[in-house]
């Protein structure tokens, strides 16, 4: 298939590998991205892969606590400006108090806003303001103590990045405190039992072919491996991270210090695995002219 310029720019700014580089990668995995990624990785050309998905689109998370549960909504506009529209805020932060109770993403929508369901009040609100907005997600956890956080708060209890933290033992304080480490390094899972079998296995195979692209023996890739993916998974996983509050220590040897144990958690950033499509500007006004 045709390679083009704007997959090879996508792929080089993902990677931030050359051009020629990056146009190869594609001709040899027939312009899969993803297998791209993994064929620059395995030949060490990729020089910083990106492990989240990238943030396009505008909106806001708002998370609502109560008693042992918590809940975190993301709502999609087209523009932060919306996002900054206190009418729209009013509407994610009721939708978000309604989640707390709602059985799934669908009870959700059809839950009852006012006298009407949310779905119609969001389809009143699209008309109202003039953008396409969407509710995208939910997700809760539940524990002993939950405790939450947002990051780039813009009002309370909402902004672009929402965390939710369940635990049993241990304080608000320092359930806070390993709110704002989620945000921030954005954990795979709670620890290596919950991380997804695929992923892992996806991770290996590529470290495998990196490996072997040394022309090391086997039994040495073996052992290359082992300590390799001991290494990915410390980092993937948020009781063996560590602690950003305290480097000295993982967060699992910090909450064991702080007589806590995490149970789980939930992390929520606007936007994020969207992708929009870039518009060139210039070619845009250049096409315009020649109509």
């Amino acid at each position: 298939m045709a390679i083009t310029a704007a997959q090879v720019k996508e792929l080089r700014d993902t990677t931030g590998a050359g051009m020629m580089d990056a146009k190869k990668a594609l001709t040899e995995t027939d312009g899969d991205m993803d297998a791209a990624i993994d064929w620059l990785r395995t030949k060490g050309l990729a020089k910083a892969v990106k492990k989240s998905g990238r943030t396009a689109a505008e909106g806001l998370v708002a998370v609502v606590v109560e008693g042992g549960k918590g809940v975190a909504v993301e709502v999609n506009a087209e523009t932060d400006f919306v996002a900054k529209n206190a009418e729209f805020q009013e509407m994610v932060a009721g939708v978000a108090r309604l989640a707390l109770t709602a059985d799934d993403f669908d009870a959700l929508l059809a839950s009852d806003m006012g006298g009407q369901t949310v779905q119609d009040v969001l389809t009143d609100k699209i008309a109202k303001i003039g953008e396409n907005m969407r509710i995208r997600r939910m997700a809760s956890v539940e524990g002993e103590t939950v405790v939450s956080y947002v990051h780039n708060a813009v009002a309370q209890d909402m902004g672009k990045i929402g965390v939710l933290v369940a635990m049993t033992g241990g304080d608000v304080g320092f359930g806070k405190q390993v709110a704002m480490h989620i945000a921030a390094v954005n954990p795979a899972a709670l620890s290596e039992a919950d991380m997804d079998p695929t992923v892992i296995e996806k991770e290996k195979q590529v470290q495998m072919d990196i490996a072997r692209e040394s022309g090391k023996p086997e039994q040495v890739i073996e052992k290359m491996i082992e300590g390799r993916m001991k290494k990915f998974v410390a980092e993937s996983t948020l009781l063996n991270q560590t602690f950003v509050v305290n480097p000295d220590l993982t967060v699992g040897e910090a909450a064991k210090e702080a007589g806590a144990t995490i149970t789980g958690f939930v992390r929520l950033e606007v936007g994020e695995g969207i992708e929009v499509e870039k518009e060139d500007f210039a070619a845009e006004v250049a096409k315009a002219a020649q109509t």
